[in-house]
């Protein structure tokens, strides 16, 4: 006689052969009126084993296998479909996003849209209010002349020094001194611009129009304008659309017209700005530029020396 023993926690297995018949034996640890209860004799379960060994099961058992799971796969379809159907009082749970815990996370900066709209529309005045509404009113416009000081100090001539040429050949004066000609003419506080309308923001450039004022009245309008290249720097452009549109309102007033002027351009270029080649520090590329002959080459750029015409470039040139 063999026996075979399978044990666990809550129940035990045991198998018994003789060689004539085969006992199986199972016990729960279950509070039973028979704590040990015989699966079956020793002749039906050992007919039992050798049927599972050398044939199929019994066709009553898999008709009944599969009748149950026909059953079970009904139940659920009806289930689901009554879920899907009825409404639920109760509020639905939010399934949390996958994410992996490994992954850095990212940190969320909120800034604000400038690109809408500054919102800096200036404030209109009642029609009986004493004040002067310069975002409307053309006040004083050519009533009178201005003194004679002030008309010298406003048509006095440009020096050379004060004239920058763009690397392009643009000649400018900076806006700083079209403020000092004006604090020389009428004095600092007797002059202003009032803005005359909202400013307006695009995809690439901010405008907004202007008025200069001096002594009371109203001298000029014209609308400046500067580009930027993200919403970062779009208080700067603000800033840099004022001055210029300072620069476009002094020319009513005659200050530094020879700027304007063709024949004035191309002596003060062929007298005081020359032409020369550079290479640029970082990505070693070579081009002309336009520089006072006073001047010297700036950082990015650095002063480069072309090899003589007539003879050979290398294959690497980059000009």
């Amino acid at each position: 006689m063999a026996s075979l023993l399978f044990q666990k926690a809550g129940w035990s297995l045991k198998v018994t052969r003789t060689s004539k018949s085969l006992a199986v034996t199972f016990s729960t640890a279950l509070p039973r009126k028979n704590r040990h209860r015989t699966i079956a004799s020793a002749s039906e379960a050992s007919s039992n084993l050798r049927s599972s060994y050398h044939g199929p099961p019994p066709q009553h058992s898999k008709l009944r296998n599969e009748f149950q799971s026909t059953k079970v796969f009904q139940s659920h379809q009806a289930r689901a479909a009554s879920t899907a159907t009825a409404p639920s009082d109760l509020p639905q749970q939010q399934i949390p996003p996958v994410t992996n815990r490994f992954q850095p996370k990212e940190e969320v900066v909120h800034t604000d849209d400038l690109t809408a709209g500054l919102g800096d529309q200036p404030i209109v005045l009642d029609e009986n209010s004493r004040q002067v509404d310069w975002a409307r009113s053309f006040h004083g416009l050519s009533t009178e002349a201005f003194s004679k000081e002030a008309a010298n100090a406003l048509l006095a001539p440009l020096k050379p020094e004060d004239i920058e040429v763009k690397p392009d050949g643009i000649v400018y004066l900076p806006e700083i001194k079209y403020r000092r000609i004006l604090n020389k003419a009428f004095g600092p506080g007797a002059w202003g611009l009032a803005p005359r309308g909202e400013t307006i923001v695009t995809a690439k450039a901010v405008t907004r129009e202007y008025a200069l004022v001096a002594l009371g009245r109203l001298v000029s309008v014209a609308r400046g304008e500067q580009d930027y290249f993200s919403p970062e720097g779009i208080p700067t452009a603000v800033e840099g659309c004022k001055s210029n549109a300072l620069m476009r309102c002094c020319k009513d007033l005659g200050v530094a017209s020879e700027l304007w002027d063709p024949r004035f351009i191309r002596k003060f270029i062929a007298d005081h700005a020359k032409e020369v080649w550079v290479e640029h520090q970082q990505t070693q590329k070579r081009r002309k530029i336009w520089m006072r002959k006073d001047d010297q080459v700036r950082y990015p750029f650095k002063l480069y020396a072309p090899p003589p015409q007539g003879s050979p470039r290398p294959s690497n040139s980059k000009y």
